[in-house]
């Protein structure tokens, strides 16, 4: 009889590690003359009730799933996102200094957000010229770029091979790490909705692959009680 050798699902090799990034739930809402507080040089909101509700879904979603650890930053809005889902698994964030959110500079607090609402021209050129530093005082790409891959590898260093971590992160960290396992443009990924879930694959070779980008389905669908 011939040998059959059917299509099968990606499964990761037993020696790499997957993190599981959920960017975090939406934020409370920014107002003019009022910045929000700074933790570290980085504006630190709490979820917004919406984000709340984001969190219940994704802890809700990702229930079944069992993770190595669950990590987040040190602004608050990712363990607050993070929260339902550690109270499912039983587990305690660990918090990772280099996956906080790119430095704004002279936009941070909140501004940023009113600024590109009101379609400022620093913030058309951030998306036309592909980085951040075009506004005063921001981080520059290659500065992103190095702390974002000590942060991953703390992630893989913590759970090592064959385990699956969770990640809470910030919109410009997941695009920033989309972007180092594509190849892509700069800014390609940032667009990342709050509560979305992405997958990447570290491989022990230091190779990294995107499985899925801003898998967003369990929004739509109501949260279990």
């Amino acid at each position: 009889m011939t040998q059959q050798f059917p299509q099968r699902p990606f499964v990761p090799p037993d020696d790499a590690t997957e993190i599981v990034m959920i960017r975090h739930g939406a934020s409370a809402a920014a107002q003019a003359g009022v910045a929000f507080p700074l933790v570290g040089g980085h504006a630190d909101p709490p979820l917004a009730p919406e984000g709340r509700e984001q969190a219940e879904a994704v802890g809700a979603r990702l229930a079944p799933e069992r993770f190595a650890a669950v990590f987040v930053t040190p602004l608050r809005r990712t363990a607050e996102t993070a929260a339902p889902l550690c109270a499912r698994n039983g587990l305690e964030p660990t918090v990772v200094e280099d996956l906080r959110e790119v430095h704004l500079g002279e936009l941070e607090g909140g501004e940023f957000r009113i600024r590109v609402a009101e379609r400022d021209p620093v913030v058309r050129r951030v998306f036309t010229e592909q980085r951040w530093d075009v506004i005063p005082g921001a981080e520059p790409m290659h500065a992103l770029a190095r702390r974002v891959r000590r942060g991953v590898a703390t992630i893989v260093d913590a759970v090592g091979p064959g385990a699956v971590a969770a990640a809470v992160l910030h919109g410009g960290v997941i695009g920033e790490m989309c972007r180092q396992a594509t190849g892509s443009r700069a800014l390609a990924f940032v667009h990342v909705d709050n509560a979305s879930i992405s997958r990447l694959v570290v491989f022990p070779s230091g190779r990294w692959l995107l499985r899925t980008f801003n898998d967003t389905t369990h929004l739509e669908q109501p949260v279990a009680g």
